[in-house]
């Protein structure tokens, strides 16, 4: 063998070891490094190296996860039967502990994390009525369970830092469902009712304010035709003053005619008067 396969032979070697002794962990994961076989230490993200052939890494993702279970029958404090359906939201807390509880596989965390979930709930649900779980405040009856559900979670390396109901069955032949349909329907009723009302007010208030607008508008036309009537019947007055003023023979005769027109405008009324009274003045045939 020849000095430059030996030194190919090295390089090849050294860019082996070199890639052995390398590796790299991303954002959201986390690495463990065991050496022969025992946790050594944990790496966050970055470049990091290792010994070849003796240490070796393994990475885990350290976001949040959904552990979705199947849905859990269980019993009520007045024993009455509910079938509820959940799911968790966790995240990698303890590398370590996670590795040792399931060899680094998280379908075997799942299986785990499952009882101790279902057995804390199990708990709070057999000490609440049906009507209880049904129409109560679910966010406290989870509440009330993380802590303890964490500290079963911790042997697993895991930690649950939500829980979620997503639905509850109930026996079909329960009363609480009628119940719980009855408020559903009062308390939509009440909204209609509170809407209704608002509305109510608000269509008063529009109409008060529009009667108010018609108020004001027929004021002022009212003001605007008094005023246009006065200066016209002042005008029609000056124009009559100044034509019967001109002729007053005129001025007799159409006032005459004016008081003939008021007394026959019936067609019915009867007048009787001398031959010679100044009312039959233009009635008269001087012929």
């Amino acid at each position: 063998m020849n000095r430059s396969t030996v030194w190919i032979a090295i390089a090849v070697a050294a860019v082996f070891v070199l890639l052995g002794s390398v590796y790299v962990v991303r954002e959201g994961e986390t690495a463990m490094v065991l050496k022969f076989g025992r946790v050594e230490r944990t790496a966050g993200p970055g470049l990091h190296f290792k010994i070849p052939m003796v240490e070796k890494a393994f990475k885990f993702d350290r976001r949040l996860q959904v552990l979705d279970a199947e849905p859990e029958r269980y019993l009520t404090s007045e024993r009455k039967d509910v079938a509820v359906d959940f799911f968790a939201i966790g995240m990698i807390h303890d590398v370590g502990a996670f590795y040792r509880a399931t060899g680094g596989d998280e379908s075997i965390a799942v299986q785990r994390l499952a009882p101790i979930i279902k057995d804390s709930l199990r708990n709070e649900i057999n000490a609440r009525t049906l009507t209880e779980v049904v129409s109560g405040n679910r966010n406290e009856l989870i509440t009330q369970q993380l802590e303890q559900i964490n500290k079963g979670a911790a042997t697993v390396g895991v930690r649950i830092v939500d829980l979620r109901i997503k639905r509850i069955d109930l026996p079909t032949d329960s009363q609480v469902i009628t119940d719980v349909y009855r408020r559903m329907r009062a308390q939509r009723q009440q909204v209609a009712s509170r809407l209704r009302a608002e509305g109510e007010e608000a269509a008063q208030q529009i109409r008060a304010e529009a009667d108010r607008e018609r108020t004001v508008v027929l004021a002022e036309a009212e003001r605007d035709a008094a005023r246009l009537r006065g200066a016209g019947d002042a005008q029609a007055a000056r124009i009559y003053a100044d034509a019967y003023g001109s002729d007053p023979a005129f001025y007799a005769f159409h006032r005459s005619l004016q008081a003939y027109r008021e007394a026959f405008a019936d067609g019915q009324g009867i007048v009787v008067l001398d031959d010679d009274d100044a009312f039959l003045e233009y009635l008269k045939d001087d012929r």
